[in-house]
């Protein structure tokens, strides 16, 4: 084969191979410390607290000196005159400075306080975060524990199934009963391909909230941990929220900066004062003819004041469309704290509704292992067939399906109660 030939062979297979990402393994503390590294949203928000500081820059540089030199040297004709108005020089070197200016200190504050909120974003998207991550990451926990147990009723009832072919054949059963052990196996079977395409959607999605590629996996790793604790005081709770909402502080933050922005547009009517300075070094070709004494360095230091008369209506309207702007915040802020009371309740009582399912799937799950072992006695008697107590095993392991799905209910409602009260970081750490 010819080199070509076999480069084109290289080209047409490559995009037939199957490419797989990572799967990487973490634990819980892990996945939180990735997530708030690399996740997408709160990378953003960072960058937006970022340009909020720039911001709170540029509305102080008013205020610090500026420095501009250049020349404005020219041929003259008639008394030195520059098309600037100023007299022609060599080098000129002029600096200005805001030294009172009320209306641009209220627009630094209001900079101040918009930072002080963009960092209030960063927080409420980090707890975001935190909860979203730890959500995914016990989906993907419960889904591998029910893929197991899927996996060992699946086991369990292809022996129910041998066992019941066997029975037919020696004519103790009837066939009917092989078609209904043979029906259990593909349904066993078609659960364990669901829960797998679970497990791998649950991964995917997890590795994609820590901010990896989108064809990684984010495979959990098995570990003791201990139960979150929940606050026991529903009422406190509520308290504990709304003093320490993100959101609240956010629009309170939102409504301080409005006030700043109105106090500028009424400051417009105060006077003004900039810092003006001035050098020239000028040539004395151009004032020979015209002065008796000639100077080449000059230089005016002093500060120009601006008064206004007549501002116009442009700043109380606009002072006006903010006084609007603030009474939406208080509306807003209101419907907040009630929808943040609401939902706490609300958290509470699943987490309670949760908790009882709990314990139902538990008791189910500690009667159908004590039947098991009082079945297997009997076997060992010999006054039980196998197949019997390979059906009872497929039970179990449906029961422990189903503890598994309302302990991950009771977490996740344990989560949400915690994410409301913003205590979820600290009780995961």
């Amino acid at each position: 084969m010819k080199l070509p030939s076999f480069v084109l062979f290289l080209s047409l297979c490559v995009p037939v191979l199957p490419l797989y990402g990572e799967v990487r393994t973490l634990t819980l503390r892990q996945a939180l410390d990735q997530a708030l590294a690399q996740n997408p949203d709160l990378l953003l928000a960072r960058l937006d607290q970022q340009k909020a500081r720039q911001q709170v820059t540029v509305m102080r540089d008013p205020f610090i000196p500026k420095v501009f030199a250049g020349s404005g040297a020219a041929w003259t004709r008639g008394f030195p005159n520059s098309i600037e108005g100023s007299a022609p020089s060599i080098v000129q070197a002029r600096t200005q400075m805001a030294l009172f200016n009320r209306p641009q200190n209220y627009l630094v504050a209001q900079a101040n306080e918009e930072l002080r909120g963009a960092g209030m974003d960063v927080a409420k998207r980090q707890d975001e975060v935190i909860y979203r991550v730890a959500s995914l990451y016990l989906d993907a926990e419960q889904a591998a524990r029910s893929l197991d147990a899927a996996r060992r009723q699946g086991e369990n009832l292809a022996r129910v199934r041998e066992l019941m072919e066997q029975r037919v054949a020696e004519g103790r059963e009837l066939a009917i009963e092989s078609k209904k052990a043979n029906l259990a196996v593909l349904k066993a079977n078609q659960h364990v391909d669901t829960l797998s395409q679970d497990l791998m959607t649950a991964e995917s999605s997890l590795a994609l909230a820590l901010g990896f590629g989108p064809d990684d996996r984010a495979r959990v790793s098995p570990e003791d941990r201990s139960p979150l604790v929940v606050p026991v005081s529903e009422e406190a709770s509520i308290e504990q929220a709304l003093e320490g909402s993100n959101e609240l502080k956010r629009l309170q933050s939102s409504m301080q900066a409005k006030l700043l922005e109105i106090k500028s547009y009424h400051a417009e009517r105060l006077p003004k004062v900039n810092l003006v300075a001035q050098y020239s070094l000028f040539a004395k070709y151009n004032y020979q003819d015209y002065f008796a004494k000639f100077q080449r360095n000059n230089a005016q230091v002093g500060a120009s004041i601006e008064i206004p008369l007549l501002v116009g209506r442009a700043a109380s309207a606009q002072s006006a469309e903010s006084e609007v702007d603030i009474a939406k915040l208080r509306v807003e802020v209101g419907r907040t704290r009630a929808r943040i009371t609401s939902d706490l309740r609300i958290a509470y009582q699943n987490l309670r509704r949760s908790e009882a399912a709990r314990e139902v799937a538990r008791a189910d799950l500690d009667v159908t292992r004590e039947e098991l072992t009082i079945d297997l006695a009997q076997m060992d008697e010999g006054r039980l067939p196998l197949a019997k107590v390979e059906a009872l095993r497929a039970t179990e392991n449906e029961k422990w399906l189903a503890y598994y799905e309302a302990q991950h209910a009771a977490e996740v409602a344990r989560l949400n109660v915690l994410r409301q009260t913003g205590t979820l970081e600290a009780a995961l750490r």
